[in-house]
C-alpha cells in the first residue's frame, strides 16, 4: 500500500475524562422570575452542574416545561403523579442530589417549609432531602418586607437553608424595591462555592 503525504498516523491519546458532574435539583416556582429558569441551567451547567428541574404548577403559567426539559437536556418533574411516579420521585431525586437550589422562590414555598408542609413535589423532594438547600426568592418588596415572609426566612435559615438573597431592582408590578432574583452569576457562584 502506498502512502499519502497527508494521511498521517492518528496518534491513540486517552481521553481525559470530564470531572464528575455534581447533581443539583432546580425547584422552580411560580414567579414572573421564572424565565430565568433557562439562563440558569445553561449557567450551571457550564458550571459542571447536572440540572434536573422540578416546577411546581404555579412555575408552568410562566415557562414552559418543555423550554427547561429541552435546556436541561432532561425531562422536568411537575407534579407528585408525573410518569416515573411509581419510584416516588422526591425520594429518589432526594438520594441523588448533592444541591437543591430554589430560584425563583416564592412567598408561598418558603412558608410551606418553614412550616413543614410538603403538598406538591418540590416541598416534599425539599423535605426529604439531605443536600444543602439554597433559596433565591423573587416577589414583590412588600411581600418580601413582610414580617411574617422575613420570619419564615429566618427559621429556614435556623435550620440550615441558604439564602441568596433578593437585589433591588425593577418588579413585575412596576415598583422599584427589594425582591428582584439575584443575577444568575451571583445565584450560581453563591451554590457553586458550597
Amino acid at each position: 500500500m502506498k502512502k499519502v503525504p497527508w494521511a498521517k498516523k492518528k496518534e491513540n491519546k486517552r481521553r481525559m475524562p470530564s470531572p464528575k458532574l455534581k447533581k443539583i435539583v432546580l425547584g422552580v416556582c411560580g414567579s414572573i422570575a421564572a424565565y430565568k429558569a433557562g439562563d440558569l441551567i445553561r449557567r450551571l451547567q457550564d458550571a459542571n452542574w447536572d440540572v434536573t428541574v422540578i416546577m411546581t404548577k404555579e412555575a408552568a403559567e410562566f415557562i414552559t416545561p418543555l423550554t427547561l426539559s429541552s435546556l436541561s437536556g432532561k425531562g422536568v418533574f411537575t407534579g407528585m403523579f408525573d410518569e416515573d411516579s411509581w419510584r416516588m420521585s422526591h425520594i429518589e431525586l432526594s438520594k441523588q442530589a448533592d444541591a437543591v437550589l430554589i430560584a425563583p422562590a416564592t412567598a408561598n414555598v418558603i412558608g410551606k417549609l418553614a412550616h413543614g408542609l410538603a403538598d406538591d413535589l418540590l416541598t416534599t423532594f425539599v423535605i426529604t432531602s439531605r443536600a444543602p438547600v439554597f433559596i433565591a426568592p423573587a416577589m414583590n418588596d412588600e411581600m418580601y418586607a413582610n414580617a411574617i415572609v422575613q420570619e419564615n426566612c429566618a427559621k429556614l435559615k435556623k435550620h440550615g437553608f441558604k439564602f441568596i438573597e433578593p437585589v433591588k431592582g425593577k418588579l413585575a408590578c412596576g415598583s422599584v424595591g427589594i425582591g428582584h432574583l439575584a443575577e444568575v452569576e451571583d445565584i450560581v457562584k453563591a451554590v457553586s462555592k458550597n
